[in-house]
């Protein structure tokens, strides 16, 4: 099973949290501005996951990953980030944290980045500023070629 749709989301959706919680991933900052939140249901319109993307300036930060646990191994999470980074304006990089999930990322696409690389913006986020620790991946999402 690979197709999901995503739907757009409230911050204060209490399975959005419920999921967070349950991942152990922050719930700190789901309220704060320039957060967008998507539910992914499957064809059938289960909830299979969900997640989050934050404006940076002209940069992104994709956050809140979650292919909640009866739908693990299916292939769904690429294609929830994928199609949460479908509808950006490419114009600027997405950017990541985390402490876990590296290796996930860089089979789709994430390579790590050194902090001092990293744009102000997405530095001042909450999320890289106080909630992740100083341990985590920092990685950016390398374009295919054009």
């Amino acid at each position: 099973m690979s197709a999901i749709r995503l739907e757009q989301i409230e911050d204060n959706d209490a399975d959005l949290r419920a999921a967070l919680t349950d991942a152990h991933l922050p719930t700190d900052d789901i309220e704060d501005h320039d957060r967008t939140f998507f539910r992914a249901l499957s064809s059938d319109g289960r909830v299979v996951g969900f997640s989050g993307v934050e404006r940076c300036g002209d940069d992104f930060l994709l956050s809140s990953v979650i292919t909640l646990p009866d739908h693990r191994g299916q292939g769904l999470g690429s294609v929830l980030v994928e199609q949460a980074l479908a509808g950006l304006d490419h114009a600027g990089d997405v950017f990541l944290a985390t402490t876990s999930a590296a290796p996930f990322f860089t089979r789709i696409g994430f390579s790590e980045v050194q902090r001092n690389s990293v744009p102000a913006a997405v530095l001042a986020t909450r999320q890289l500023s106080s909630i992740c620790p100083s341990s985590a991946t920092i990685m950016k999402r390398i374009k295919p070629p054009t």
